[in-house]
């Protein structure tokens, strides 16, 4: 039997057609006048995705790799940072600054937790003489499945002086940011979540506090130096050979986000979110985060008693052709995750659960077939 591949992971995500078919074409001189015309307009719509007039800097790289140069062109070795971690890639962010030799004080919350905003105003408020010089936060944590209320987090922030940089990676595009609106000094993310484009930019928005901060930075850095990256934006060209056919794919992906709307898009998600939730709800299932902090992008699920998540996982992806995602981790074999993010619709949403209940029946797990997707025709329904 034809078995369709469906790829439901927070990451990287299914890439339109037209995206495909924009980046079929001749390559052309990464140093030419075409090339120019064409960085120059990606580059420009992107400030409206990040709703900023800071620099946006485009390398060729994972999001990760726009994490560490988030990093190393802001501080040097011994400045005291504040991570606020809720997962995997919250600690990411402080494994990063370790190597790199900086103090780093990490505030934890639990898997399934997100921010607890007052935590962090009590020990910003106990920093009497601002010793720390950045505060690291992630805006959806797909690890949990969980998005922190960033525009509150660094209202709590107050007046501190300490540098806020925010991993926008699985956010960016899906789920609202307003980087100078909320006074954020860098956001970066990465090309192949939201933006629908397969991964390989690595993109970072760089303020004035964080220009200001990069002129006192000792840190190391070549391929990662933003002033090269900046110097060569002022020609709208590239330090090092960009990823010439992705940009043509960004250039089709930012027209389809225009056309569809950032909060258009963003309710989106919002809803096939809350049908993914009432779907494994009528299943029997329990979340691992709490509807409240759940994030738009990704569903964290966990496995019901007597059952590894693995096996959901390898049953879907070796019988009806879906992958989703596991747990990471201390979370392994506990969760599993459906994506739902970027080139995303109804039609996937019911795709994933109708062939989950038959996993769960196949496995043993007694569910009433239908009623997940019952409760997600319901969802869809009353938004009509």
């Amino acid at each position: 039997m034809l078995n369709k591949k469906y790829l439901m992971v927070p990451g990287p995500t299914p890439v339109p057609e037209r995206v495909l078919n924009a980046m079929n074409v001749p390559m052309i001189n990464h140093r030419g006048v075409a090339y120019e015309g064409l960085f120059k307009s990606v580059v420009q719509d992107l400030k409206k995705v990040f709703n900023t007039q800071a620099d946006i800097l485009l390398y060729p790289a994972a999001g990760t790799g726009a994490m560490e140069a988030s990093i190393v062109n802001l501080f040097s070795a011994g400045d005291k940072v504040l991570v606020v971690s809720i997962g995997v890639f919250g600690d990411r962010l402080a494994e990063i600054a370790t190597s790199y030799g900086l103090d780093v004080e990490k505030l934890s919350f639990e898997p399934g937790q997100a921010i607890a905003a007052e935590k962090l105003a009590m020990r910003l408020q106990a920093d009497i003489n601002k010793e720390i010089k950045g505060i690291l936060l992630t805006h959806n944590e797909t690890s949990t499945g969980v998005t922190n209320d960033i525009e509150n987090v660094i209202k709590v922030c107050g007046q501190h002086p300490a540098l806020k940089v925010v991993d926008a990676v699985s956010a960016l595009g899906a789920i609202p940011m307003q980087m100078d609106k909320w006074g954020i000094d860098v956001v970066f993310t990465g090309s192949q979540k939201a933006l629908m484009i397969p991964p390989g930019i690595g993109l970072v928005a760089f303020g004035a506090r964080a220009w200001a901060a990069y002129a006192q930075s000792t840190l190391p850095k070549y391929y990662w130096d933003a002033q090269k990256v900046k110097k060569s934006l002022e020609k709208w060209q590239n330090p090092y050979t960009p990823p010439v056919s992705l940009i043509f794919g960004l250039r089709e992906s930012l027209n389809m986000i225009f056309e569809e709307g950032l909060e258009n898009i963003a309710k989106r998600h919002e809803l096939l979110a809350k049908a993914v939730r009432a779907a494994v709800k009528a299943l029997g299932l329990e979340l691992l985060a709490d509807e409240s902090v759940s994030s738009s992008v990704v569903t964290a699920i966990k496995a019901p008693a007597n059952v590894s998540a693995k096996d959901i996982q390898k049953h879907l992806r070796e019988v009806y052709g879906i992958t989703v995602a596991g747990g990471q981790k201390t979370l392994e074999g506990k969760i599993f995750r459906i994506g739902h993010l970027g080139y995303a619709s109804m039609a996937d949403v019911f795709v994933v659960i109708s062939m989950l209940e038959m996993t769960l029946q196949t496995l043993g797990v007694a569910v009433n077939l239908g009623a997940g997707v019952k409760a997600a025709q319901e969802v869809f329904l009353q938004a009509q």
